[in-house]
């Protein structure tokens, strides 16, 4: 328990990733986790899209940077060999909610297992282009899906950036 909690105060995005890819056994940690988040109704409305292939990375790379206004050749994805695309159905009225407790999930896992990782938005630009439903295609998802969130992951190059001092007023205690 005491492991747990301190992983959830050290853990920090990160930028910088190593080339190699991360395991089988890794990644299926981080989608079990992700699975296994609390969703409305359990309708578990999210859905998953493991991407490790280099060029449909640099293609949806290209694609987030293109919607976020960044300079041609950013790399919005920091060189992670893994990008996770987060989609829910929209069947559902919590699809957002309960596919970002997927990210926050499979982020936490990610760091428990000493790897880097990072929420990267503009999914649901994405998914809506051409491109982003050929993905979802791809995939074998033809329902209708909303982009939720992208988690990168990877190896960190350099470690782990340092903790972050909070804001005093982050919370507020009624009795």
């Amino acid at each position: 328990m005491k492991e747990t909690l301190q992983d959830l105060k050290m853990r920090r995005s990160v930028k910088e990733y190593r080339e190699e890819q991360i395991s089988d056994e890794e990644l299926m940690e981080v989608l079990e986790a992700g699975m296994n988040a609390s969703s409305g109704g359990n309708r578990q409305s999210a859905v998953f899209i493991v991407v490790q292939n280099k060029e449909w990375i640099k293609k949806l790379c290209a694609l987030n940077a293109k919607i976020a206004g960044a300079p041609e050749g950013w790399d919005v994805f920091y060189g992670a060999p893994t990008v996770i695309v987060v989609a829910a159905s929209t069947s559902t009225p919590d699809a957002i909610k309960d596919g970002s407790l997927c990210i926050g999930n499979m982020l936490n896992a990610a760091y428990a297992l000493g790897l880097g990782g990072r929420w990267i938005n503009r999914a649901d630009g994405m998914l809506e282009d051409a491109l982003g439903k050929e993905l979802l295609k791809e995939a074998g998802y033809e329902d209708d899906y909303i982009g939720v969130g992208n988690v990168i992951l990877g190896y960190p190059k350099n470690g782990f950036p340092e903790p972050i001092a909070h804001k005093d007023n982050y919370y507020k205690i009624i009795r």
